[in-house]
């Protein structure tokens, strides 16, 4: 049976002439069309925000460099590019081999930058239209769907909030018309006061202020009906003015999410 040989490779036995590691990168590779495309970029603004005397800094363009690199490496986090910068040899080529802390990352791209990051990337997808790297002739729209973490259980839903919405009304209109029937054969008056057809949060209101108005001259509730106008008061009328507010939310859609209002609810093929 033949002998298996393995290739030598001991980590206590260094080259006499080390080899340049950086010759490793393919002369295609995309972090060498960052470098040429930010070495064209015109930073003289980034550049006055820098006030002379002190100690030395990074350059802002090697700065620039690593973030984009970053960035291009779904890499977003200022202490995870601080970690790529001693560990990764496209980080460390980029750089120069210079090794800036995260907080010199984070100052740099949260205070030096800020206003100037969108200008910087419209300019470099100019260059790079320019060199023939992108077209801005045609446009695509991703069609991609990406469940997120506001699932159909934090949706508010238009024929759920119609509906119970409809049976709340019902419901007010039920008490409202009981109240002011009791309080007519108490004071033996008809009930003439004829209530609203349709009723909403601020006629609600109304009502109530009307009903309170009869029982400071005349308090003629029994138990179980001061029950029921507070029961209107305390938890019926939040609950019509939040279902309002929701169809407000709503318009023309047919669901909203309750984390962002914004979102509309899509259907993937492996709903339940």
């Amino acid at each position: 049976m033949p002998k298996p040989v393995f290739r030598s490779g001991s980590l206590d036995n260094p080259s006499l002439f080390p080899e340049d590691i950086f010759e490793r990168i393919p002369t295609n590779h995309p972090v060498r069309l960052v470098s040429q495309v930010v070495d064209l970029l015109d930073i003289s603004v980034l550049l006055r925000t820098y006030k002379g005397g002190g100690t030395s800094s990074y350059h802002p363009r090697m700065l620039l460099k690593v973030l984009f690199c970053s960035y291009l490496s779904n890499i977003y986090s200022c202490r995870k590019i601080e970690k790529s910068l001693r560990e990764n040899i496209h980080f460390m080529w980029i750089s120069g081999n210079s090794t800036p802390d995260f907080r010199t990352i984070n100052y740099f791209r949260g205070k030096r930058l800020k206003g100037q990051i969108h200008h910087l990337f419209a300019e470099v997808v100019r260059l790079l239209q320019k060199m023939g790297y992108v077209s801005l002739e045609v446009q695509y729209i991703d069609g991609t769907k990406i469940e997120a973490a506001s699932n159909r259980y934090t949706f508010v839903w238009r024929k759920s909030v119609e509906r119970h919405k409809t049976k709340l009304e019902e419901k007010i209109q039920a008490v409202l018309a009981s109240i002011d029937a009791h309080i007519a054969s108490e004071n033996q008056q008809s009930n003439q006061d004829a209530l609203p057809k349709k009723i909403n949060g601020q006629l609600l209101k109304e009502e109530l202020a009307r009903i309170n108005k009869k029982l400071k001259d005349s308090p003629a509730l029994d138990k179980q009906k001061k029950k029921q106008f507070k029961e209107l008061q305390e938890k019926h009328l939040p609950r019509l003015e939040k279902y309002e507010s929701q169809l407000a939310v709503l318009g023309n859609r047919n669901s909203y999410s309750k984390t962002d209002k914004e979102a509309a609810f899509m259907r993937m093929k492996d709903d339940h």
